[in-house]
C-alpha cells in the first residue's frame, strides 16, 4: 500500500497544472515530430525521430509518477487555522514558522520556514518537507516555545517566534 501523499492546495493546483501540461501540449507536439520523423524513412540513423522517442518516454515517465502523486494526495486545507476557528498558534502542516536559534553560532537569527509536503520542497523559498527534521521537531510545538533540533554541528535549541497559516 502506498503512503498517503501529504500536500497544500497551491502544490495540488502545481502538480495538476504540470500534468494538464504535458498531457494537452508537450505530449502531443512530440507526437507530431517523431510522426513526422518516422515518415521519413530510416529510422536507424534519424535523430528527430530518436530524440522524439526518447523525449516522449521522459514524459510518459513524468505522466504516470505525477498521476501517482495526485491518486494518493491528501490536500491539507488550513481554513480554520487561518480564519480563526482553529488554534493558529499551534504548529501543523501548511504553517509559516520563523523561530531563532538560542545556542550556537546562529544565536539570534531568524529563520522562516514553511512546511509543506515532499513534492513541493524548495530550500530558497524556505519550504521545508514536513517529514524533515526540522518540521518534525517543530510539528505541535506552539508559538513561543524552545525545541531542541539535531544539527549537523549538534543539538541546538530554537524559539518559536511566530507561527502564521496562508
Amino acid at each position: 500500500m502506498e503512503e498517503k501523499n501529504y500536500i497544500t492546495p497551491t502544490g495540488h493546483e502545481r502538480i495538476k497544472s504540470e500534468l494538464l501540461q504535458l498531457l494537452n501540449l508537450d505530449r502531443p507536439e512530440v507526437v507530431k515530430v517523431v510522426h513526422w520523423a518516422a515518415s521519413n524513412g530510416d529510422r536507424s540513423e534519424n535523430g528527430d525521430y530518436i530524440y522524439g522517442k526518447k523525449r516522449l518516454r521522459e514524459i510518459d515517465r513524468r505522466i504516470r509518477f505525477l498521476n501517482q502523486r495526485l491518486e494518493f494526495a491528501v490536500v491539507v486545507d488550513n481554513q480554520a487555522r487561518k480564519s480563526g476557528d482553529a488554534d493558529a498558534e499551534q504548529v501543523f502542516f501548511g504553517a509559516t514558522v520563523t523561530y531563532a536559534s538560542l545556542e550556537g553560532p546562529e544565536v539570534g537569527n531568524e529563520t522562516t520556514i514553511t512546511i509543506v509536503g515532499v513534492d513541493e520542497v524548495d530550500l530558497d523559498l524556505g519550504h521545508v518537507s514536513w517529514v524533515s527534521p526540522i518540521a518534525k521537531a517543530l510539528i505541535k510545538a506552539r508559538l513561543g516555545d524552545c525545541v531542541k533540533i539535531q544539527t549537523p554541528t549538534g543539538p541546538t535549541e530554537i524559539e518559536i517566534l511566530d507561527v502564521q497559516y496562508q
